[in-house]
């Protein structure tokens, strides 16, 4: 007679303790083997597998012992086919549809069916309570465990990119990652300015470097995500509540506001064709308004916007006040050494941002060449040993030469604008 087994490991610790995988396949032939049932399919659920997977394959065990007319479904024990009553109840109305339909758990030394005896029902159902007090326990004291970790200041779930968790396990924390923290930092800067759209910025961030844990791309729902997490401003945010975080702040408040702001405007951010040279830097000396520069015949002009009261007509022409800026400069000139080395340390250390930016940059895209290069070495050698067809290296071959041909681009222009030589 033909039969399915369902076999099930849920946490490492049962792995560690005997309740390994094989050890219940192992287990589950041998007895089946000795009953004379036929194993049509086993179907097994891996400790590593999400609530809705466990699920689906609960229920596509179901229908393929409905589907085939499959009469016996052979389990380890109670836990080991559900912790929860629907299951269970889904399991005696399968039952009672037909007397040759049985349930075996082995180690509860129990065979169910429709004509069961009321003692053995009610041996499965304590188990089955059992079961399910297991669970509600454990998630009990998950949640008793996430709260007092938030009472401490930490989150306790993976940080967002930026961030590092380090320590033994349960002592772990968060903090900056310095390979990637200057690129998140870049990330609101830009995004604040108002003059990229969230799908702009996310092929920037790319092209800049930023990738997840498992270096793949950052899609533009996740750079949302980031840009509106207040984990960067020392708020961890749970279950929609803001709990004060113990982590180094990464992001300013105000830039961390004013990217909400942008975020939250109706607003699409607007590409300008034209960049001028004293936009939003001159202000009229008559209202105060500001000074609107405009294109006629090839010739940039300036003059008040008139949003206010003002008598002003005079338009100016861009090159012009250029000249008479230059020519006013020389009265700048710093004459004191001391000073003049004074203001040379604050241009530097303003500068500290941008030159650490450049270099993670460099350093991400750098790790990303290496690791395309190695793979380039590692598809020929299976090519050579005969694990590869022609086809697939020489598909393989193409994709990871081009992105290597892109890295090598993106290399080279970080190169110039910082002075450092990319070359191999």
């Amino acid at each position: 007679m033909k039969s399915v087994t369902i076999e099930r490991v849920s946490s490492k610790e049962q792995d560690e303790t005997g309740y390994s995988l094989p050890a219940q396949q192992k287990l589950l032939a041998s007895y089946a083997a000795g009953k004379g049932f036929s194993i049509a399919k086993p179907f097994t659920i891996t400790e590593s597998a999400s609530g809705k997977k466990q699920r689906e394959i609960f229920n596509d065990a179901f229908d393929y012992v409905k589907k085939n007319n499959i009469k016996i479904i052979i389990v380890e024990k109670a836990d080991r086919f559900t912790r929860n009553f629907k299951d269970s109840v889904d399991l005696w109305t399968w039952l009672d549809e037909d007397e040759e339909r049985q349930l075996h758990s082995v180690k509860d030394s129990l065979v169910l069916h429709k004509n069961s005896r009321s003692q053995e029902k009610l041996n499965w159902d304590i188990r089955i309570v059992f079961a399910k007090n297991y669970v509600d326990n454990l998630s009990e004291e998950v949640r008793k465990g996430q709260k007092e970790k938030l009472a401490q200041g930490w989150l306790p779930t993976r940080p967002p990119i930026g961030y590092i968790t380090v320590g033994d396990k349960g002592h772990k924390t968060h903090v900056i990652d310095e390979k990637t923290a200057p690129l998140v930092k870049k990330m609101f800067k830009l995004y604040a300015t108002s003059e990229y759209s969230l799908v702009k910025l996310t092929k920037i961030m790319e092209d800049e470097g930023l990738r997840n844990a498992n270096d793949n791309k950052i899609v533009k729902s996740r750079i949302h995500q980031y840009l509106t997490d207040p984990f960067y401003i020392k708020q961890n945010r749970w279950n929609d509540k803001l709990y004060p975080g113990k982590q180094d702040q990464l992001i300013d408040d105000d830039l961390f506001e004013k990217v909400q702001k942008v975020l939250k405007s109706k607003t699409t951010p607007k590409y300008r064709t034209h960049f001028h040279l004293f936009k939003s830097l001159m202000k009229c000396k008559e209202c105060g308004g500001s000074i609107t520069w405009e294109i006629h015949k090839g010739i940039v002009y300036g003059h008040c916007n008139h949003y206010r009261n003002c008598s002003q007509k005079t338009w100016s022409v861009e090159n012009e006040v250029e000249q008479q800026i230059i020519a006013n400069l020389e009265n700048l000139e710093v004459k004191s050494p001391r000073l003049a080395e004074w203001i040379k340390k604050a241009l530097k250390e303003s500068h500290q941002d941008e030159i650490e930016y450049h270099s993670s940059s460099m350093g991400e895209l750098s790790k990303r060449h290496a690791i395309y290069k190695n793979r380039l070495d590692c598809i020929y050698e299976d090519k050579l040993d005969g694990k590869i067809t022609e086809s697939d290296y020489e598909r393989r071959f193409a994709e990871y030469s081009k992105e290597l041909k892109q890295l090598d681009k993106k290399l080279g222009s970080l190169g110039e604008s910082t002075g450092l030589d990319t070359s191999r």
